[in-house]
């Protein structure tokens, strides 16, 4: 549904994105990941046919957005960052311009029209103008657009930045929905959007992919994972004992809070016995967890890691 094949494009000397290959299937929630300025937004810009590969390709169902630009672009919805519109129009004005320009007929572009304002809460805002809008009420146009021709491939950008959080519930539910028949490709700094939205998640920083993998393989990465975290009086006790058990590797209390998180050692499972050691002393608990692993973590060590490496190659 979305390929990119070792796409690239330079600004001179720089390097936004630097051969990156995906595949996103039928089905697929992709999360994009990366810092700011890791090319993200340059690589959906690429894919849209907003900007022309400096070398690879990129293809929407299958036609190349270069050499089948119309075929491509019909087979896309495209929330870009900022949501960019015509301000002078009315939301009503836009979104039936918008209707014209997919070409839709008159009785299905209704239809389709009447659908997407529903869905997106715009009724109230129909005869207001788009430079009178709320950020949050502007993205909401702009995935409204995205949108309006239903299209079996949609592309994201940041798509619930400004929302308030009951407008992002409600955006995250209607992808969650719109997901069961397309494949949607989300650009998001956002790692709860992650969770809440994403089966697969790519990471990309300085233009390259470091990354690819389900959300459940990056917790796997975390040190986190298969930790037990807990609240109990008496911290340094729990702690002294707990780091005996020969199941764990390291214990650490939050210096803010005074939470224990106790980690175990390499493919150990330490949740029964951990529980077994504190009702053993008699130890009240409160919101013990296993934990899953913290993709801000896993994020944090892929990112950094290859940043640093690049600062060090520049300056030798």
């Amino acid at each position: 549904m979305i390929e990119t094949d070792q796409l690239t494009r330079c600004y001179g000397s720089l390097t936004a994105v630097d051969a990156l290959s995906i595949r996103v299937e039928p089905g697929q929630v992709l999360g994009l990941l990366g810092p700011n300025g890791a090319g993200k937004s340059t690589a959906m810009r690429m894919i849209a046919g907003f900007l022309i590969p400096t070398s690879g390709s990129a293809r929407v169902c299958g036609h190349d957005v270069v050499r089948e630009p119309l075929k491509a672009k019909r087979a896309l919805g495209y929330l870009p960052e900022g949501a960019p519109s015509y301000g002078e129009m009315t939301v009503r004005e836009f979104l039936q311009f918008i209707v014209r320009v997919r070409g839709l007929k008159a009785d299905d572009g209704y239809r389709r029209f009447e659908d997407v304002v529903q869905r997106l809460q715009l009724e109230d805002v129909l005869g207001l103008g788009i430079d009178t809008l709320s950020k949050g009420l502007r993205r909401r146009v702009g995935l409204a657009q995205a949108i309006l021709h239903d299209p079996p491939v949609l592309m994201l950008d940041e798509p619930t930045d400004g929302l308030d959080p009951n407008q992002k519930h409600a955006v995250r539910q209607l992808i969650d929905t719109m997901a069961r028949e397309r494949t949607i490709l989300i650009s998001t700094h956002l790692l709860e959007e992650v969770h809440a939205l994403c089966n697969r998640v790519v990471i990309i920083a300085r233009g390259k992919l470091l990354a690819d993998a389900t959300p459940a393989e990056l917790e796997r990465r975390s040190r986190y994972h298969g930790a037990v975290s807990f609240s109990a009086p008496g911290g340094g006790m729990s702690q002294e004992m707990l780091g005996r058990l020969p199941q764990v590797a390291a214990v650490e209390i939050d210096a803010l809070d005074g939470r224990i998180t106790v980690f175990p050692k390499p493919g150990q499972r330490i949740l029964e016995p951990v529980e077994a050691l504190l009702r053993a002393q008699g130890l009240e608990v409160s919101e013990i967890q296993l934990e899953r692993g913290r993709l801000d973590e896993v994020f944090r060590q892929i990112t950094t890691t290859t940043i640093d490496t690049a600062i060090v190659e520049a300056a030798a």
